[in-house]
């Protein structure tokens, strides 16, 4: 019998792999139905669906590997992050999903929650006073209007696989739908500044950097907290925290 590993688990979902399947178990269907309807619209490679019985989806494994992981030096090519890139830009370009995703919130909501998570961090000395006010004013940038485009989301840099240089799966769209393009430049370069000038040549269109520097703080300024309560740590070399401190 294959071996069961845990990949992710926390109070809202867990995700498992037995052999070549990923079993996907979230008691909220209406992120399970969005990733099924995102994964069958996307015009890029995505798992394929086995079967469904909720709150159980099964997919099969890509092939390749992970472009990388937050903390840790990517050892993709170039070449490879640039492929990515033009990935990306496919999915931006491509019809709109019917629904919005985790990277269209409004800005009222986004600046609401913003400042309620600074004040949380300080409060409580998870961060110091002059890291959050500074990645606040740094984070502004972000919060401007935009034009809505096919989002995934969620794109962290182990959720695109890759095998000699080759885009061979982009995994995990439950957060997919209308929202922000540089949402996801940002969410898929964060902690990897080194390779953004590759990703946007992939890309192949000018964009705001200040724009994404400005997702970098925004997104760890709001994940801080919940990283912290789901077990995770945000100051591991290389992570969120590091992100912050990068823009002191």
């Amino acid at each position: 019998m294959d071996e069961v590993k845990v990949v992710v688990a926390h109070s809202e979902r867990a995700t498992l792999r037995v052999g070549d399947v990923f079993l996907k178990v979230d008691a909220d269907q209406a992120r399970i139905d969005a990733e099924v309807e995102a994964m069958a619209l996307a015009p890029v490679p995505t798992p394929e669906v086995l079967w469904r019985k909720p709150p159980v989806l099964a997919i099969a494994a890509v092939p390749g590997r992970a472009l990388g992981r937050l903390g840790e030096p990517s050892t993709a090519t170039p070449v490879a992050w640039a492929t990515a890139g033009a990935a990306i830009r496919k999915l931006h370009d491509a019809p709109l999903p019917p629904w919005p995703g985790r990277a269209g919130r409004g800005l009222d909501e986004l600046a609401v929650d913003l400042d309620g998570e600074c004040e949380w961090l300080v409060t409580n000395g998870v961060l110091s006073a002059d890291l959050v006010t500074r990645n606040r004013q740094v984070a502004e940038a972000a919060l401007r209007p935009w034009t809505p485009v096919f989002t995934h989301g969620d794109l962290q840099i182990t959720h695109v696989f890759v095998d000699d240089d080759e885009i061979t799966g982009i995994i995990d769209w439950s957060e997919a739908g209308q929202g922000d393009a540089l949402f996801d430049l940002a969410t898929f370069t964060l902690g990897h500044e080194e390779h953004l000038g590759d990703v946007i040549a992939g890309y192949g269109t000018d964009v705001d950097l200040d724009v994404i520097r400005a997702w970098w703080s925004l997104r760890s300024l709001l994940v801080v907290r919940w990283l912290v309560e789901h077990g995770f740590d945000p100051f591991a070399p290389g992570c969120e925290v590091d992100v912050l401190r990068s823009r002191m």
